[in-house]
């Protein structure tokens, strides 16, 4: 009976832990709308995976297709290799057209290209942010 308690405690902390280094992204009006976990898995809100994130920038779908990749100097690139945006070091996302289309600012708020809130990703890597809230590479 020991042993079976000492097992259920360590899947119950494992679960935890997993669940701690989860970052999770928020909407305007702050309802959570998804996490990505330490792996790189990207969650909506309801804990399904939408995609995931290797750690060389490949970006996939739920089914493990390539949809795109994020490069080092914040590109982001459709599954046609064709570039579809990119995050300054600044964190001004930039459309196709290198028209600011938003901005991740340094504290996690995300902004439109008006100033306005539409979300938060605090502890998110930026260029995640992006694909997240501007730039929808999943389709």
């Amino acid at each position: 009976m020991k042993r079976i308690i000492i097992v259920l405690f360590l899947i119950l902390l494992s679960f935890l832990c997993i669940q701690l280094n989860a970052q999770s992204f928020y909407g305007s009006n702050g309802q959570n709308i998804g996490r990505i976990d330490s792996d790189g898995t990207i969650r909506n809100f309801n804990g399904s995976q939408i995609g995931k994130v290797a750690s060389d920038g490949i970006v996939r779908n739920s089914n493990g297709a390539q949809v795109g990749k994020i490069e080092s100097d914040g590109t982001i690139r459709d599954r046609n290799n064709a570039m579809v945006g990119k995050v300054d070091s600044d964190g001004t996302v930039r459309n196709k057209y290198n028209a600011s289309i938003g901005k991740i600012c340094s504290d996690g708020t995300i902004r439109d290209s008006n100033g306005a809130q539409i979300g938060r990703a605090n502890g998110i890597n930026k260029n995640i942010a992006a694909i997240i809230f501007f730039i929808d590479i999943f389709k």
